[in-house]
C-alpha cells in the first residue's frame, strides 16, 4: 500500500510540478504528517524531492526528474489498456492519438507486462450504442471535440423541433448517455445541454473562452440528469405490493432514485407481507404501463381512475384464462368419475 502511495506521489508532482502537504494529503487521502514522512522516505532513496518554503511554497521534483512507468502491477497496466478500448475516442476522432498513447505506454512497461493489451483486448469490449440506434458517431462530434480540447468558441447550429437555432457556445465537455452524445457548455452566464446528434451546423471560431476551472463536469450531469428525471415524475400513485412485487420494482421504475426513495418512506409489512408505497410517476397512462407487468403482485389504490383500469385489465385477463381447454378438461374429469 505505501509503495503505490509513494508512486502515486511522485506521479503527482510530475503532472502538477509544485503541490503543497495539504493538497497531497487531500489527493492521497491521507494526513498531513503522512505526506511528510512519505517525502523523507523518497528524499532517502534518491528522489530529488524539494520543499519551497513560504505563502507560495510546496513540494517539487527538481531537475525534470522522472519516473518510469516500473511501478504499474499487472492490474494496473490492463486497466490502464481498458480505458483505450475502441469506441467514444474513436468517434471524437481520437483514435490515431489513443493508438499511439498505448505504444508509448507499452514500451515504457517492463517486458513482464507488454501483453497487457491483448490480454484486455481478448476479455472485454466496449460497444456502447443502444440496441436499436445507429453505430456511426453524429456528423459534427469530432469537430466539437476539437473545440472542446482547445477551449474555442462555436457558433452552433441545432435543431429545436421544426426550427433552427443558432448560439455562441462555449464548449466546456462532451457526455455519452446510452449512445447519445451531449455537449455541455456555457451560453451568456448559464449552462446549456445540447444532443450532439440534432447539431445541424458548427463553425469553430478564432477566439477562445476562459475555462472556468472550478466547473466540475461530471458533477454537473449527475446533478442535470437527476433534475431532468425528476422533472418528468409530475403524477404519483399508491400501490401495495408483495415481497416479489416489490423486487421486481426496481426493473420497471426508470430512475433508481424513485425505487430507494419510496422504499425508504414506506411503511411496515402487513400481515400478508405486503407494504404500500407511494411512487412518483411519469404520467397514469405511462403507470398502467409499468405496473400491469407486476401482475397479481401489485394492487393499486390510488388513483381511482387506475386502479379501475388495472381491475379492468385484470378482469380481462381471467375471462381470458377462464375458458383455458385444459382447467375444462380437469373440471370435466371428477364428473365422468362420479357417473
Amino acid at each position: 500500500m505505501r509503495a503505490s502511495r509513494l508512486i502515486s506521489l511522485v506521479l503527482l508532482l510530475q503532472a502538477r510540478e509544485t503541490m503543497t502537504a495539504a493538497e497531497l494529503a487531500r489527493e492521497l487521502e491521507v494526513s498531513e504528517r503522512t505526506v511528510y514522512r512519505d517525502v523523507l522516505a523518497l528524499s532517502a532513496a534518491g528522489v530529488p524531492v524539494y520543499a519551497d518554503r513560504g505563502r507560495a511554497g510546496g513540494y517539487r521534483l527538481l531537475g525534470g526528474y522522472r519516473t518510469r512507468l516500473t511501478g504499474l502491477t499487472r492490474d494496473e497496466a490492463e486497466a490502464l489498456f481498458l480505458a483505450g478500448l475502441p469506441g467514444p475516442a474513436g468517434d471524437m476522432g481520437l483514435a490515431d492519438a489513443v493508438a499511439a498513447a498505448e505504444l508509448k505506454v507499452l514500451a515504457a512497461l517492463p517486458p513482464s507486462l507488454r501483453d497487457a493489451p491483448a490480454r484486455t483486448g481478448q476479455r472485454f469490449h466496449l460497444d456502447v450504442p443502444g440496441w436499436f440506434r445507429g453505430a456511426g458517431p453524429p456528423p459534427w462530434l469530432a469537430e466539437l471535440a476539437r473545440a472542446v480540447w482547445r477551449d474555442r468558441l462555436v457558433e452552433l447550429r441545432y435543431r429545436r423541433g421544426d426550427r433552427e437555432v443558432t448560439r455562441t457556445v462555449a464548449p466546456y465537455g462532451l457526455v455519452l448517455k446510452n449512445g447519445v452524445w451531449y455537449l455541455v457548455g456555457r451560453v451568456g452566464d448559464g449552462w446549456r445541454t445540447y444532443r450532439v446528434d440534432r447539431v445541424v451546423g458548427v463553425e469553430v471560431g478564432g477566439e477562445s473562452f476562459a475555462r472556468d476551472e472550478g466547473f466540475d463536469l461530471g458533477a454537473y450531469w449527475r446533478e442535470q440528469a437527476e433534475a431532468f428525471l425528476r422533472d418528468l415524475l409530475r403524477a404519483e400513485v399508491t400501490v401495495r405490493l408483495s415481497p416479489a412485487g416489490l423486487r421486481a420494482l426496481r426493473h420497471l421504475v426508470d430512475a433508481p432514485f424513485v425505487h430507494a426513495e419510496a422504499v425508504a418512506a414506506a411503511g411496515r409489512p402487513d400481515g400478508q407481507g405486503r407494504v404500500v408505497l407511494r411512487l412518483p410517476v411519469e404520467s397514469v397512462e405511462v403507470a398502467y404501463g409499468q405496473l400491469l407487468a407486476l401482475g397479481p403482485e401489485v394492487e393499486v389504490l390510488d388513483p381511482p381512475e387506475l386502479r379501475a383500469r388495472c381491475a379492468a385489465a385484470a378482469r380481462r385477463a381471467a375471462a381470458l384464462y377462464a375458458d383455458d381447454p385444459d382447467d375444462a378438461d380437469g373440471a370435466a374429469a371428477p364428473d365422468a368419475g362420479q357417473r
